[in-house]
């Protein structure tokens, strides 16, 4: 079969994403499909060797990718007009779509799905939507989205998108009941975690290169690594309260480490609290992500209090497999909270609460045994639910099962 990835974001850009498609791609590739990449031109500073290029195509592990230029802009507006310009173009690409083919979609862009209507209606494709994070809601609730009128249109194509999808993939249960609530027909969502490879992410010792080389081995890292956006971003300042209820410790140190949409403005708010306990790292190549997380003592997964239904996370998995303790700066009816509390890998802290996180932290610090059992636990959940070769066996499943 041959299958159509579209995904608005893959390798050399560090995220979640791009490793999570370059992985999907491979396995399917080495199952015998025929695969293609959808995605687009790398951004800066990933874009070395692109530069200048509209287009480009290259193949890799067995599969080919074709990339699109879009726009460069970090602004939110900037975002939304990258999202339109690359559905525009994988919209145009359907010239190369055949009948049988089968276009997988990472969402969002919400947008994106416009490209399996029309796959199906003009070209006879077969169309899985994969939902990562759920828009316009999140996009809403962010205060991104505050027009009544565009709201309105927003989630009227939202529906139509649905209604004209017949196999959709979500990451969580919360996902699913979300749109079951808008009329989805359950019949036409499936359930399927992403994935860690928990091989490469797995306990490592605490002392270990990264941690020398970043001064930590001597203290108690309490540890942010992923995209600093916006789904995060209050919760972050909040925490720096909670940093600051703890600076006469000095033991302990807060380290944040990624990029992001919201870094400047993160690192302008602790640099206003005079914080002597945070520091900024910048995104840590992929080959030394393992000794990065093992570098600290608590790994955090913070979501603003109106995304906690909306979002889960990659980086929660990763952390599980990794073999370290999980502080989810989360509410009580988010899906972060549930694996937490269900599985026992670490502990939790309302995102409005400075002081129960400070609360939180020191009851780990004092509690090393706790911590260690923590660990084992996620890291023995991760092994059974969110492995790489289980999750993908079962995409590879549905894929070929697809009518």
């Amino acid at each position: 079969m041959k299958i159509l990835i579209h995904t608005m974001y893959f390798l050399p850009e560090f995220g979640s994403a791009p490793i999570l498609m370059n992985e999907l791609a491979a396995y399917l590739a080495q199952a015998g499909h025929d695969v293609e990449i959808i995605t687009t031109i790398p951004r800066p500073p990933h874009n070395r060797g692109y530069e200048g290029k509209l287009f480009a195509r290259e193949t890799r592990q067995g599969f080919r990718v074709k990339r699109f230029l879009t726009n460069f802009t970090p602004h939110y507006i900037g975002r939304l007009v990258a999202w339109s310009i690359f559905t525009a173009l994988a919209t145009i690409n359907l010239f190369s779509v055949g009948r049988e083919d089968l276009l997988f979609l990472r969402l969002p862009p919400l947008q994106l799905g416009l490209t399996g209507v029309l796959a199906r209606r003009l070209r006879g494709a077969k169309v899985l939507l994969n939902v990562q994070d759920i828009h316009p809601d999140l996009s809403i609730e962010s205060g991104l989205l505050r027009n009544p009128f565009i709201i309105r249109l927003a989630k009227a194509f939202e529906k139509w998108i649905y209604d004209h999808t017949e196999d959709i993939i979500v990451i969580s249960d919360g996902f699913k009941k979300n749109l079951e609530a808008k009329g989805v027909p359950s019949r036409k969502i499936r359930v399927l975690p992403n994935w860690v490879d928990t091989d490469v992410l797995r306990p490592l010792p605490r002392t270990n290169a990264v941690s020398q080389k970043f001064s930590l081995d001597d203290k108690f890292a309490v540890m942010y690594s992923g995209t600093i956006s916006i789904s995060s971003y209050a919760t972050l300042v909040r925490l720096f309260e909670a940093a600051r209820a703890l600076r006469h410790d000095p033991d302990i140190v807060f380290v944040i480490v990624g990029e992001g949409l919201k870094k400047n403005d993160l690192q302008s708010k602790a640099a206003g609290l005079s914080l002597p306990n945070v520091r900024f790292l910048p995104f840590q190549p992929y080959r030394d992500l393992p000794e990065l997380l093992a570098s600290a003592d608590v790994l955090l997964v913070p979501l603003d209090t109106e995304k906690s239904q909306l979002s889960v996370p990659s980086k929660l998995y990763n952390f599980m497999a990794a073999g370290r303790p999980v502080l989810g700066l989360v509410n009580e009816d988010s899906e972060v909270f549930k694996i937490i509390t269900a599985t026992a890998c670490g502990t939790w802290a309302p995102p409005e609460d400075p002081r129960r996180m400070a609360e939180a932290i020191l009851a780990l610090k004092r509690s090393p045994d706790l911590r260690a059992a923590m660990a084992a636990r996620g890291r023995a959940f991760a092994l059974e639910n969110f492995s790489r070769e289980r999750v993908l066996k079962a995409f590879e499943e549905i894929i070929s099962s697809m009518p």
